[in-house]
């Protein structure tokens, strides 16, 4: 959908205050709610349920969101199919139905994109040298291509001699990644990876063999659920400073996203806030009547993003509580809502790929 809106491509990712992003925002939502409603079969029947009207104006909180686990029940499309060029599905414990995501070359396209800009206002736009914390099997297993290895193959492209540090059975390639990281010392090192596997297969292999990498220049970013490191009372402080213990000078980034809104990400600043770009944004809803939250209130996230053309994922309620800490005040200088995540909401399905990993 953003194909036809370059200008809005090129802005910086947190440069738009409220009332810029709100009045551009607002049009692409209603633009794209009206162009799915008349391009998705089954998406107008759920719409034409809540009684929507195609000539209205909506506001950000009144336009209509699908549930998440819409997409683990049906194959949601509002472009022909012979136009998918990919189906990326959802991580999952097995016998878990997963989601089914649909993509065309243009919402693949502005997805790769957006990612770009994200990051890259991060790490800059010079290509580092980078270490994927995880196997080079999931570029190559079809079964392990879901939410997990389009991560690792988006975030690869970031990077240069791309160095994968486990093994196809996920042993930490000690000596070769020491050898690595000699070679590229006079650079800053870039690396990624799934929460827990970052923690299980390389934090903890490192402190039991006692081994510092003494990385003088890194920096690391980090993606997925925290459930299985929350039952090891493992808090988010605890993961940064142990990671430091055994790696050097390295700064940790964790960032929230998923497969159902692919490269809308909201990655944590240098106060700890996750923060929305200006092509995503966040609303905190109330369980018991799904009215919009109140600044600092907890509620059920709602994730917006302007991406999604060839399905109507564009507005979905996740199965994460959370609440919005602010907007346009972040001490990080960064424009637009910050927020923390909380965790599931209760009888919410376990999902997220490194905590589904080892089940």
């Amino acid at each position: 959908m953003l194909e036809n809106h370059q200008e809005y491509l090129k802005t910086s990712p947190y440069s738009l205050n409220k009332k810029e992003k709100r009045l551009q925002f607002t049009k692409y939502m209603n633009e794209l709610t009206k162009y799915h409603f008349e391009s998705c079969h089954e998406y107008s029947l759920m719409l034409k349920g809540l009684n929507f009207s195609i000539d209205k104006n909506y506001a950000l909180e009144e336009l209509p969101f699908l549930p998440v686990g819409l997409f683990k029940e049906f194959e949601l499309t509002s472009v022909p199919k012979e136009k998918i060029v990919k189906t990326m599905t959802s991580s999952g414990t097995s016998g878990q139905r997963v989601s089914k995501i649909l993509l065309d070359s243009a919402t693949a396209r502005s997805q790769s994109r957006c990612l770009s800009y994200i990051i890259n206002s991060f790490i800059g736009n010079k290509r580092c040298p980078m270490i994927i914390l995880d196997t080079e099997l999931v570029k190559k297993d079809p079964r392990l291509f879901s939410a997990r290895g389009a991560g690792i193959i988006g975030f690869s492209m970031f990077g240069r001699d791309v160095f994968f540090a486990l093994d196809q059975d996920m042993n930490l390639r000690v000596e070769e990644l020491k050898n690595w990281i000699d070679a590229h010392k006079s650079n800053k090192i870039v690396m990624f990876g799934y929460t827990y596997i970052v923690w299980q297969f390389f934090q903890q292999v490192l402190q039991k063999q006692e081994i510092f990498l003494d990385i003088p220049d890194g920096e690391l970013f980090h993606i997925g659920g925290w459930k299985k490191l929350r039952d090891k009372s493992v808090s988010a402080e605890k993961f940064r400073h142990d990671l430091k213990q055994v790696c050097g000078n390295i700064y940790v980034r964790d960032y929230y996203g998923m497969v159902e809104q692919l490269g809308s990400v909201f990655v944590e600043c240098e106060y700890g806030h996750k923060h929305c770009s200006i092509f995503s944004d966040i609303i905190t809803r109330r369980a018991k009547d799904f009215s919009p939250c109140d600044f600092g209130e907890v509620g059920i996230i709602e994730l917006m993003s302007v991406l999604p053309s060839s399905y109507p994922g564009h507005i979905i309620l996740t199965e994460d509580e959370g609440r919005i800490l602010g907007e346009d005040d972040c001490p990080c200088g960064r424009k637009g809502k910050y927020f923390e995540i909380l965790g599931r909401i209760k009888k919410a399905e376990i999902r997220g790929c490194s905590d589904t990993y080892g089940q």
